[in-house]
């Protein structure tokens, strides 16, 4: 079993990407996915990171990145937006499970994304709640035009920056594991087309940032 409190960062991320390399490859292992592992965390769980993605239904956390229960503790949202119950789920992980990563997983083509850009270049709105996620993702938005980014690609990057700097921002029990050098937290952007995920950011952890991302 993987025991969070036996990582540190660094080797919660290498794991995450490893998985991450064996999907892209289509050589997954399907770790802790059996009967065995159900009993093994059925009376407490541990993950390795906190995986805090977009709702789209092509980034299924655990495929991706080859994991199996008891791995990752998932929060998804539209654009990854973020809230009060977000804030506190991923304290939870953070905080109370131990987990020594945080995760902030953007992809290209989000819908969220393109209709942000679209009210701001447009003025075009959405009905009801979808309104909301709009307009927590037009500030990642505006920062990418005002510094220059036009391109879907930058600006989803730049809205993965951002959510990770908001995070630590709003949130002192993640910003202080940081400091502590007890945590990190990382975004990444996921290519649809061939599976992989890509460095864009990262606060408490000296890893390489793909300049392609």
């Amino acid at each position: 079993m993987t025991d969070a409190l036996t990582l540190t960062p660094r080797e919660a991320f290498e794991m995450l990407l490893a998985g991450n390399e064996r999907f892209v490859s289509g050589t997954p292992e399907h770790p802790n996915q059996d009967a065995a592992r159900r009993a093994e965390i059925a009376p407490a769980q541990k993950p390795f990171a906190v995986l805090f993605g977009c709702s789209d239904s092509r980034l299924a956390a655990e495929i991706i990145f080859d994991r199996g229960l008891g791995d990752l503790f998932v929060v998804r949202t539209a654009g990854h937006v973020t809230g009060p119950e977000v804030l506190g789920s991923i304290e939870y992980g953070v905080g109370v499970l131990d987990c020594p990563l945080v995760v902030v997983l953007g992809h290209d083509a989000c819908g969220a994304v393109a209709a942000a850009r679209a009210a701001v270049e447009d003025g075009a709105s959405a009905p009801g709640y979808v309104r909301d996620v709009i307009e927590r993702v037009t500030p990642s938005v505006l920062a990418a035009r005002s510094g220059g980014l036009t391109e879907d690609g930058d600006i989803i990057a730049e809205h993965t920056r951002h959510t990770v700097n908001l995070l630590l921002d709003r949130s002192r029990v993640l910003a202080d594991r940081v400091a502590a050098g007890r945590a990190a937290v990382v975004g990444l952007s996921y290519r649809l087309a061939d599976g992989s995920a890509h460095l864009v950011t990262t606060r408490g952890l000296e890893v390489t940032v793909d300049s392609a991302s």
